[in-house]
């Protein structure tokens, strides 16, 4: 399917010079979500994962029904503040600040095979964070999966040595 003529561009936005790529058109299509979900499964199945890690927001989107439809846990990785039991945490790089990630310290068990998911790739550094949460539980992170990869931001390159899937791209 092509996913693109579901995704909507919205210039500057959230501030001017930036490309918004607005993919709650998609989801509002049922048969569109559905295939996404469907590719991103059937992506995950040859990975026979144990379990999908998504950071927030709209990792929890993608990584919910992708689990849902393999039968296997969902782990969010959320903003430092919002799990609600003892955590881990990891210091990543915005484009303009920092912030940092927190999952539950007993969220992955050492060994279980993760899928990381979230709606978009853009410079990686949330991705790259995510990466660094699960290994320091012992997971072993065997693909990484996305809507949207932005290209041109060259995110990919900080997911060098692990299986990306992108169902779209933007140069």
């Amino acid at each position: 399917m092509d996913y693109h003529k579901f995704i909507e561009i919205v210039d500057d936005w959230p501030k001017e010079g930036i490309s918004f790529k607005d993919i709650t058109p998609l989801m509002a299509d049922g048969e569109a979500f559905r295939s996404a979900v469907d590719d991103i499964v059937n992506f995950a199945k040859e990975k026979q994962i144990d379990v999908v890690v998504g950071p927030e927001a709209r990792g929890f989107i993608i990584g919910c029904p992708v689990s849902y439809s393999m039968g296997v846990g969902f782990v969010p990785v959320r903003k430092k503040g919002k799990l609600p039991r003892e955590v881990i945490e990891v210091d990543y790089g915005l484009e303009y600040g920092k912030n940092v990630l927190t999952i539950h310290k007993d969220a992955i068990k050492p060994g279980q095979r993760v899928l990381i998911t979230d709606d978009l790739l853009a410079t990686g550094g949330t991705i790259e964070a995510t990466i660094k949460l699960v290994e320091e539980l012992g997971g072993v992170v065997v693909g990484c999966a996305f809507l949207i990869e932005l290209g041109y931001l060259d995110g990919i390159s900080k997911l060098e040595g692990y299986e990306v899937l992108s169902l779209m791209k933007y140069e």
